[in-house]
């Protein structure tokens, strides 16, 4: 808590929080809470949890708990971590965007690959949230206290996000992606030749035990980790030893392309934090290991680019679909595999 802080406003004093909320799943087995909150709130260290427990400012039902308590289906439960003034977190800056749709009620944006979407954990500059409260007043939250977000995508994805601009097209927007009848679909390079032309994964992603900046796939039987997560893939071209593919979420997991992708054994090109910088797949000449490297040179990021957006108008009840251009590192990288593959057998 800072210094200065006077506890005459309870509004001030929130402003010193991060706040997260959650419902337990009803098919949640016992768990400490401390290892479930680890396994839902991206980039928390237990240490940070178990400091929040200990301040009593973490809630079950309403009242505090320890980090001990282990959590029960259907429980409520509310967290609050200090962080600078919110104030300070949040400052417009006047940084371009790439508007591709806006009218009263909402705008969609590409986003660039390299742009955070919200400020936090070493990022609270630059970030899209800033440029977005440059641009436009009051702003409506979404549950996470962020203005306007109605979904995200990782700071090295590039492609389309919808933003809200009132509390009608907030709660209209964000409930089609809970219910899963918005469309989106991302073009990804993977290493290797998939076997099948199209398929589905199913597996609950959650945070790994030993690898805090992954997450990965836990199947049923594995105790209380992960949230259910469906991504339907069809091939588009097939590369020799590597594959583009087209991906569609039914439901927004963190990286879960990146950790389905890598769960079936075809990890996505360049993705850095899953191993995919590495060569996984060809040959052990030390001209093909150039060419490889040549490739991570031109997309120095993973190949993940979220191509379409697809939702019902909150206004119109218009059906809108829009589409982005694969961006230009990644066209380039497609260029040279397919110049490769043309001239080596597999």
């Amino acid at each position: 808590m800072t210094e200065d802080y006077t506890p005459e406003s309870q509004d001030q004093k929130d402003s010193l929080y991060e706040h997260h909320a959650f419902t337990v799943d009803k098919g949640q087995a016992p768990l400490r809470i401390d290892k479930y909150l680890m396994n839902r709130i991206e980039n928390a260290i237990r240490n940070k949890i178990q400091t929040a427990a200990k301040n009593g400012n973490i809630f079950v039902n309403d009242e505090a708990v320890k980090s001990s308590y282990k959590v029960k289906p259907s429980d409520e439960i509310r967290v609050m971590f200090e962080h600078p003034p919110f104030e300070n977190l949040l400052v417009g800056e006047d940084i371009p965007l790439d508007v591709v749709y806006e009218d009263d009620e909402l705008l969609v944006v590409n986003k660039p690959a390299g742009m955070v979407v919200h400020p936090g954990h070493g990022n609270y500059s630059g970030t899209l949230i800033n440029a977005l409260i440059h641009r436009f007043d009051n702003l409506p939250n979404n549950s996470s206290e962020r203005p306007g977000l109605v979904h995200r995508i990782d700071k090295d994805t590039s492609g389309l996000l919808v933003v809200a601009k009132t509390e009608e097209a907030m709660a209209h927007l964000s409930s089609q992606f809970a219910k899963k009848t918005s469309e989106r679909e991302y073009v990804a390079l993977v290493w290797g030749n998939m076997d099948e032309d199209e398929g589905t994964i199913e597996g609950n992603i959650g945070r790994h035990q030993k690898n805090r900046l992954q997450n990965t796939v836990y199947l049923d039987d594995e105790e209380g980790n992960g949230k259910p997560a469906v991504t339907h893939y069809k091939v588009i071209e097939r590369l020799g030893y590597i594959t583009m593919v087209a991906c569609k979420l039914e439901t927004g997991r963190t990286h879960q392309i990146r950790v389905h992708m890598k769960h079936i054994g075809h990890t996505l090109f360049n993705d850095e934090r899953y191993g995919g910088n590495l060569i996984l797949k060809g040959t052990t000449f030390t001209k093909y290991k150039q060419f490889v490297d040549n490739c991570f040179k031109i997309l120095p990021r993973q190949a993940l680019h979220a191509k379409t957006l697809g939702f019902v108008h909150p206004k119109t009840n218009e059906f809108m679909r829009f589409e982005s251009e694969i961006p230009e590192d990644i066209q380039q990288c497609i260029e040279k595999w397919r110049h490769y593959s043309k001239h080596v057998d597999h």
